[in-house]
């Protein structure tokens, strides 16, 4: 190969078409596969397949996403989605998430990582879509058959680490920092010697899935352990090359950050000083409507549990706006002052929230049907970026539990017994953690699609559809300007009122009657109209309103019984 610029190679040959099988050997060594491969049909350690970038007939003309203001964004795993744990296999379920109103699907990772089945977390060959998954073909596919139902794809990338499996990438270059370190892996190289590359490497991954399969956004895993010093933040570098294409497109395209940091700089434009990204996850919104339903204070919930928590995320996007966390011995996070909804992605589920325990137990689990359906009303009704969780619209009884598939002993060793390790520290027995590398695991975690002909979850995706169908008909609950919500809340009789326009969701958090009287809600018109509610007890008089236990209701202010 020819030498050309600061580390690169080419060469030509009349034999490179499409179908054929290579790898590099560096230095007269071992081959190892090419780190920009974009297939790798036998596994991440095999050789690398070149294919056709543009050849897939697409037939995705016009499309456009829609906006993040009211968007519903739904999450899923490809591998446990269906039985068949396929791209091909998830167009059948698309129609099901047109009826419940779904805009944008959410893809777990699918760059190619260890063995057949795993998160993707530990991916490793960045442009490569998955060989147990179908391979790039497949994602086209999918993503077409998305596109014809009016579906937007998001795309679940990870920066700031690579698997340690397959992970041949150091042995090109500098990509990984000694600087620096995060919990899963040596971090990547953003801004050292030779970093220039490396950046243009993240950059061109994430144009790759943009232009060639037509993705229609990109959620930035963990972007609080991707560290630069530059001046020039790679975030920001990512999100003007990602502007740029999508002005080239013509067709919008959104980059979703996930962190821990409550950092409103994320998402401000690059004029006010801001990494011009899209929008951002909330896990205060999780965290304080979960502990206040559950009453778990375990690990970082420990810094949740109050309804004025709750009552903050919902006013602000964020619970923790600079004040004072015990849990991580510091002041976490800003005021996100000029935010809109469309800034926010809230969830009361998402692949780490279960996953990440210990049996990977949803929160239909550990909650009564009423609470659930709390959630989900709070989830829906909010001005933020709604996500769901594969299943959760149906109340799902499967798990999603953490399962990996490690070809060397001792990595798959350590894997499982870090996780024991892990939970043992919270008193769990070490032998009733599942094991990550048992195909059993892998297996439980599929969704099991006959539920939906049962009446006790058809009630629960009645409601999940019937919240949907309120979002997206009435006025008040279309915009996404937090200024525009007032929470009313009680700690110790323990519920809480959302108020958007003539919109207000009252929750009943506590196993008990609640009565209130009209002016503790603010419910200051003589008529009001039920519009939903989780319990049929539910009254409304000219005096107070009667919330059944654990229960939520929507009522519109302002209406006479008619709906006039």
């Amino acid at each position: 190969m020819r030498p050309t610029d600061r580390g690169y190679f080419e060469v030509e040959h009349e034999r490179f078409t499409p179908g054929v099988r290579y790898g590099f050997s560096l230095d007269a060594g071992a081959l190892y596969p090419d780190p920009r491969s974009h297939f790798q049909p036998e596994g991440v350690h095999g050789p690398s397949e070149l294919t056709a970038l543009d050849a897939f007939a697409w037939t995705d003309a016009g499309f456009r996403q829609a906006p993040l203001a009211g968007a519903i964004v739904y999450e899923l795993h490809v591998g446990t989605f269906s039985a068949e744990g396929s791209f091909d296999a998830v167009i059948p379920k698309l129609d099901h998430l047109k009826r419940l109103g779904v805009t944008h699907v959410e893809l777990l990772p699918v760059a190619a990582f260890p063995g057949e089945r795993g998160w993707g977390y530990d991916g490793v060959a960045l442009f490569a879509p998955h060989a147990a998954y179908g391979g790039p073909g497949a994602l086209r596919r999918l993503v077409d058959a998305c596109h014809a139902r009016g579906l937007a794809v998001i795309l679940d990338v990870v920066y700031n680490h690579l698997g340690p499996s397959g992970n041949y990438l150091g042995h090109y270059g500098p990509y990984f920092s000694h600087r620096y370190g995060t919990p899963w892996g040596e971090a990547v190289n953003f801004d050292g010697a030779g970093s220039d590359e490396v950046r243009r490497f993240v950059c061109d991954n994430a144009l790759y899935w943009l232009r060639h399969f037509h993705i229609d956004g990109l959620r930035l895993d963990a972007v609080h352990a991707i560290f630069d010093q530059s001046a020039l933040h790679v975030l920001e570098q990512l999100s003007s090359e990602v502007d740029a294409l999508s002005a080239e497109l013509d067709k919008p395209l959104v980059l979703v950050a996930e962190s821990h940091l409550n950092d409103p700089r994320f998402v401000r434009q690059h004029e006010s000083g801001g990494l011009g990204l899209s929008s951002q996850w909330s896990d205060d919104f999780h965290h304080a409507l979960v502990t206040v339903l559950t009453g778990e204070r375990e690990g970082y919930f420990s810094d949740f549990g109050a309804l004025k928590q709750l009552a903050d995320a919902l006013q602000h996007g964020f619970a923790y706006r600079g004040q004072y966390s015990r849990h991580r011995g510091h002041r976490v996070g800003r005021e996100p002052i000029g935010l809109k909804g469309r800034h926010f992605h809230v969830f009361c589920q998402n692949h780490d929230q279960i996953g990440n325990r210990a049996l990977g137990d949803r929160l239909g689990h550990r909650v009564n049907p009423g609470q659930q359906r709390i959630a989900a009303a709070l989830t829906l009704l909010s001005p933020y970026v709604a996500l769901l969780f594969m299943g959760e619209e149906w109340g799902a009884s499967t798990a999603f539990q953490y399962f990996t598939d490690h070809s060397e002993p001792e990595l798959a060793e350590a894997v499982r017994q870090g996780r024991r390790r892990e939970f043992a520290t919270f008193g769990w027995d070490p032998e009733r953690i599942p094991d990550p590398q048992a195909a059993s695991t892998f297996l439980a975690s599929k969704l099991d699609w006959n539920e939906l002909g049962d009446p006790r979850h058809q009630r629960v995706l009645s409601f999940y559809r019937a919240l949907v169908e309120l979002r997206s008909q009435e006025p008040s609950l279309q915009g996404d300007s937090q200024g525009e919500v007032r929470i009313d809340y009680d700690e110790t009789e323990r519920w809480l009122s959302m108020h958007r326009g003539d919109i207000v969701v009252i929750a009943n958090f506590s196993g008990e009657l609640c009565q209130l009287g009209r002016a503790r809600v603010s419910l200051l018109d003589t008529s009001l109209k039920p519009l939903l509610t989780s319990d049929e007890r539910m009254q409304v008089t000219q005096a107070e309103v009667v919330l059944p236990p654990h229960s939520v209701s929507v009522l519109a202010k302002g209406r006479s019984p008619d709906g006039n």
